[in-house]
């Protein structure tokens, strides 16, 4: 049997501090997760309060020297007018006005859901009590997109008015419901929802084949099969699909447009405009912090130390760690957006085709950082540019080597497929294998289901589906 023995190895191991963890967390960081925080720090921190009208002392905007383009250097590009929403929301714009006047809050329409809206009109009608109980409890019932997905049994068991509730009289409330605006609203199946909005169409005719299709024939409806439909119908292709088309304008979730939700809105992180053939790059001033040290406290609590204030002096330092940590983000964030806008200014001048490859270790060597704090940067973090607002992220894409021995990203692939799509003939629209054809024709060996990838990822519906019948 062998002996044991003891032996002592030394080893090299990387670990985080608290500190420098609490530092990538903040890096990560959505703006919106950010400022929560923030204000969260604020309400628990003594040593941390809100400046009034002062700017801090953060690298608030940087020149990206580029050289002027033959095409778009001739005038300054401004940035979208939403700009200034931004700001007003930023800066609180929405309390009352001095002089009396509404606010935009104030003047903001009051949003209704479905079934208040349902309510309302059935509280104009003249219905007996009894009558108005029983329409109310299937207004109640319907569900967000509109649908009535309980039983007028079930219903008629829930209202437990004397005497009983009969079927027929769920069936008339129902009835009352279904007449209600929205069309479509209180059905029980797609087809049902469908049949509620013929009145939209006008003509007798179209009418009556659009009931036809959708009672009988709603699955080639949905596969769009024109030719079979016409077969069906006994009318020609051109009067089908003019049928089809129609039926497509209908709602097929009549309740989605009474949907609560509050939309969540985007707010950039940096700003981007081209000024005198330069593309000048900022940090938005919205989702910068208003905080600073309470000098006067700290140097209060600094004079008069004393043994057991072991809390207040945690709190001071992390009243400085979080100033560090805020500047070190925003320094970070405009850096790493510089350097994208450096590399990528032919996509904000000249748009998706023009897109180049880039990965993370390209922006990571040209700013000093490894490759895992450019991750966390560009994650959540947008740039707001004169064509529309982008996740930083979007800016990143593997090299795809075309014939010649160029490189193209796939951003500027997923824009030559949509012109592709967009210069097709509508009833002859091209499958993903001619796609991919096409695209080797010029050079770009793409596989077919990477082609299929990104057609979807434009939200291009399939062949079939973009086919139009003349």
């Amino acid at each position: 049997m062998g002996a044991m023995e003891l032996r002592h190895e030394h080893k090299q191991s990387q670990t985080l501090s608290p500190r420098l963890q609490h530092a990538v967390r903040l890096l990560q960081m959505s703006s919106l997760d950010f400022s929560t925080m923030v204000t969260d720090m604020l309400g628990r921190n003594p040593f941390l309060e809100v400046t009034e009208g002062s700017d801090e002392a953060l690298p608030l905007d940087a020149d990206v020297p580029v050289a002027p383009s033959p095409v778009m250097a001739e005038t300054p590009e401004p940035l979208p007018d939403d700009r200034e929403i931004w700001r007003a929301e930023s800066s609180g714009s929405m309390r009352r006005a001095e002089d009396g006047e509404l606010s935009a809050l104030e003047m903001t329409a009051a949003q209704t859901c479905l079934r208040e809206h349902l309510r309302s009109q059935l509280n104009v009608l003249r219905l007996s009590p009894r009558d108005l109980v029983l329409a109310t409890i299937v207004a109640e019932s319907v569900d967000d997109d509109g649908y009535l997905r309980s039983s007028l049994e079930e219903l008629a068991a829930v209202a437990q008015m004397q005497p009983p509730v009969a079927l027929e009289e769920m069936q008339i409330a129902l009835k009352r419901v279904q007449a209600l605006d929205p069309l479509g609203v209180g059905a029980r199946s797609v087809a049902e929802c469908l049949l509620l909005q013929l009145p939209k169409i006008e003509d007798a005719r179209s009418r009556r084949l659009a009931e036809r299709i959708i009672t009988q024939h709603l699955n080639l409806l949905a596969s769009r099969d024109v030719p079979a439909l016409a077969q069906l119908l006994d009318v020609s292709v051109a009067e089908a699909e003019a049928v089809c088309l129609k039926l497509r304008r209908f709602d097929p979730r009549p309740g989605w447009r009474y949907e609560t939700t509050q939309a969540a809105y985007i707010v950039p992180d940096v700003l981007t405009t081209k000024v005198r053939g330069q593309w000048r790059v900022q940090l938005n001033p919205a989702v910068i912090p208003k905080v600073r040290m309470n000098q006067v406290y700290a140097e209060l609590f600094q004079r008069h130390r004393q043994q057991g204030h072991a809390e207040m002096a945690n709190h001071l330092q992390e009243a400085r760690w979080t100033m560090r940590n805020i500047e070190q983000r925003f320094s970070t964030i405009l850096d790493v957006a510089s350097a994208i806008v450096r590399r990528q200014r032919h996509f904000l001048e000249f748009g998706a085709m023009a897109m180049k490859p880039l990965g993370l270790k390209e922006i990571a060597d040209e700013v000093g950082i490894h490759e895992s704090t450019v991750s966390r940067v560009t994650n959540n973090k947008y740039l707001a540019t004169p064509t529309g607002v982008y996740e930083l992220k979007y800016f990143f894409s593997r090299a795809i080597v075309s014939s010649n021995g160029s490189a193209c990203s796939g951003t500027a692939i997923r824009g030559l497929i949509k012109d592709i799509i967009e210069a097709e003939r509508p009833e002859n629209p091209l499958s993903d294998a001619e796609i991919t054809r096409q695209l080797a024709r010029q050079g770009l060996v793409v596989a077919r289901r990477t082609v299929t990838k990104y057609r979807q990822m434009l939200r291009i519906d399939a062949v079939e589906r973009r086919r139009q019948h003349s």
